[in-house]
């Protein structure tokens, strides 16, 4: 019998308002979202959807407009200044795409690393010892003693992964961490993220523009105007080569479908987003009709005359005949 996965993030309707001059930007406008203990979960996005405020807010670098905020019992949303500084510091680490932000440069990459834990009070053996154990995790215990200039780009987020995780935190956030990395050095910078997230259980939450990234993570989250668009959730086995027509890509995210599944996300208050594809290809005008029926919702446009009466049955043959016609099954 599977066990029930532990939530340890969740966001509800959450909103962040930005105030510029006499202008305001809605960042985000009633996102919610989940993340379970010990997975990892991508997040994709256009530039501008929401994917850095998110993790801001996750981060308690920012507060949120409205709407809650709760990771491991900490409500972001009631937090004093005094009560973030400690949160940052005991539950989350996080992972910049610049190295400059990762990193201190006057200083070697195993002082980088026992930082954190100077911050905390823990002696100097206790530091050395915990330095020492996370480069070795992340491969470069025979550079603890350079400085960052001297590493590339793919060693800089290695030894970036190691101080984030001096703290021993509960959640790693990981914001475009193989932006700025060639292909080669991005893919085994999330092998390594991917590792340490089955081999220590610790929650990572990757925001990144990479298909071929977020396609192996556990499930992937698409965040579209500030709201939970899709979720793409990796299958427990794949699907059999199909037949014809050869590998087919989910319409968001454009991962594989043969290795998951894509649905549209449902938020509390019952709204979702059609996938931008559908909004070209059908005229819905900003309305569309609803037919509730047995096993599925269907969505057609306001123009078209949907059936007065459809049998669950019969909902196939009439989907063939009206090529303007959107449904969403298993609802």
């Amino acid at each position: 019998m599977e066990t029930q996965k532990e939530i340890l993030l969740r966001c509800e309707n959450l909103v962040k308002i930005y105030k510029v001059a006499d202008l305001e930007v809605v960042a985000l406008q009633g996102l919610d979202i989940e993340a379970f203990q010990g997975e990892m979960l991508a997040v994709v996005g256009a530039s501008g959807s929401g994917k850095s405020t998110l993790l801001n807010i996750i981060g308690a670098l920012d507060a949120p407009s409205a709407g809650k905020c709760v990771v491991a019992g900490y409500d972001l949303s009631r937090m004093t200044e005094k009560q973030r500084i400690a949160y940052r510091r005991a539950v989350i680490g996080q992972i910049w795409q610049q190295p400059g932000r990762n990193l201190l440069p006057d200083l070697t990459i195993r002082i980088n690393v026992e930082s954190p834990l100077t911050l905390r009070g823990i002696s100097g053996s206790k530091r050395r010892a915990r330095a020492n154990e996370l480069l070795a995790l992340v491969g470069l215990a025979d550079m603890a003693h350079k400085y960052p200039t001297q590493l590339s780009g793919g060693e800089l987020q290695r030894a970036a992964i190691a101080v984030a995780l001096a703290n021993e935190p509960w959640l790693l956030l990981a914001d475009e961490p193989t932006g700025e990395l060639d292909s080669v050095s991005a893919h085994e910078i999330f092998q390594m993220l991917r590792s340490i997230n089955q081999k220590i259980g610790v929650t990572v939450i990757l925001v990144t523009h990479d298909v071929a990234i977020a396609e192996l993570a556990d499930r992937t989250i698409a965040i579209r105007d500030g709201r939970t668009s899709t979720e793409t959730v990796r299958r427990d086995a794949p699907l059999q080569a199909r037949a014809q027509g050869g590998q087919q890509r989910s319409a968001v995210v454009g991962i594989s479908l043969d290795t998951h599944r894509e649905s549209i996300v449902i938020d509390r208050v019952g709204r979702m987003q059609l996938p931008k594809e559908a909004l070209e290809q059908i005229d819905f005008n900003g309305r569309a009709e609803i037919r509730i029926l047995q096993d599925h919702v269907e969505v057609w446009p306001i123009q078209i005359d949907a059936p007065a009466q459809i049998s669950a049955g019969d909902s196939d043959e009439i989907s063939k005949t009206k090529p303007l016609t959107s449904r969403i099954k298993g609802i």
